[in-house]
């Protein structure tokens, strides 16, 4: 069992680091996280420096072992890894695109995608279907992530980013389910309990759009709903996540990156990753972006294999995951 494919890592450096095909070739690998900007470094030294480049760095990537997937967050505005001043094409925020008139809208995704698609990467992380319920909330509103406080609005560009990812063979990701715009707090400092700010028709927003989505994955945020779960953050209730694979039994869900920083103060990144596969994500997301923990990787793949030997883990539902992540490397190969 290549439990490799359970995993979206992300490394330092413009080329692939030993560590990196070690891992592959022990473990198989379902994707690649890049990144631009480094915050260990606090510079733009990661792994973007031109076009020429990322492709040549992606082409390296999709010839490890089992064919990993590259993975981007290519949302636009503030939250776009490949900027126009270093040769990408121009992307502008959400609530900035939302503006435009419908044929701008059109060749501006049609220019991004065939780019991406022409570098390489497979999968987008994006687009943000979160609806702009407070405008103040510092992770989506303040920063200009969402479409529009108007879930209709949010919808239709949707579905001009799936029509533009479809024409270019690129593989989206919803986020973030359940649905953060209304939070108040920074997912990437802490929990977020959105238990009162999350309203039943975004919750319904990613039901209805996943499975009509090209790639038919969506990303899960780190967030508490107490009325599903009284205790865990999405990513880690299984109670949480059944209430969402009952809804999209063959969508690809991937977790929102596993370092951020309520899941460290919580379990750390090992036990994390193990309680999430066991509550029924099918893909883990380390960055190693907030955190340098590129050495222990291989230990986590181990512990999980290991979860599976012993019983800890269902093996059938593993079996499940990996199968939905070879899909998609099939669909978008």
């Amino acid at each position: 069992m290549f439990i490799g494919e359970l995993f979206i890592l992300g490394f330092h450096g413009k080329v692939i680091p030993p560590w990196l095909k070690e891992f592959a070739a022990q473990f198989g690998l379902g994707g690649v996280i890049l990144f631009d900007y480094s915050c260990q470094t606090r510079q733009y030294d990661n792994n973007i420096a031109s076009p020429a480049q990322v492709q040549s760095l992606c082409a390296e990537i999709a010839a490890l072992p089992s064919r990993p997937l590259v993975f981007i967050d290519q949302e636009g505005g503030l939250v776009r890894r490949l900027k126009d001043s270093c040769g990408f094409r121009p992307l502008p925020s959400a609530k900035e695109f939302n503006l435009l008139a419908r044929v701008e809208k059109q060749a501006v995704l049609a220019a991004s995608y065939g780019e991406l698609r022409r570098l390489g990467i497979r999968y987008n992380f994006a687009p943000v279907i979160d609806v702009d319920y407070n405008p103040d909330n510092p992770n989506i509103g303040r920063i200009k992530r969402s479409y529009s406080p108007d879930i209709g609005e949010v919808e239709a560009n949707a579905r001009l980013v799936d029509a533009a990812a479809r024409q270019a063979g690129v593989g989206l990701c919803l986020k973030h389910f359940p649905g953060i715009g209304g939070a108040n707090v920074d997912s990437h400092l802490e929990f977020m309990d959105i238990s009162d700010a999350l309203r039943p028709e975004q919750e319904e927003l990613f039901y209805t759009l996943a499975p009509r989505t090209y790639g038919d994955a969506v990303l899960v945020s780190h967030a508490i709903v107490r009325q599903w779960d009284a205790q865990q953050p999405m990513t880690l209730s299984s109670a949480g996540l059944g209430r969402l694979r009952r809804r999209l039994p063959e969508t690809l869900l991937i977790t929102d990156d596993m370092q951020m920083q309520g899941l460290q103060k919580a379990l750390g990144t090992s036990a994390a990753s193990l309680q999430s596969i066991a509550a029924g994500m099918d893909m883990i997301c380390i960055g190693n972006n907030l955190f340098d923990q590129e050495q222990e990787m291989a230990g986590i793949a181990e512990a999980v294999a290991g979860a599976v030997q012993d019983g800890a883990l269902d093996r059938a539902a593993v079996q499940r995951s990996i199968a939905r992540v070879r899909k998609r490397k099939a669909l978008l190969a």
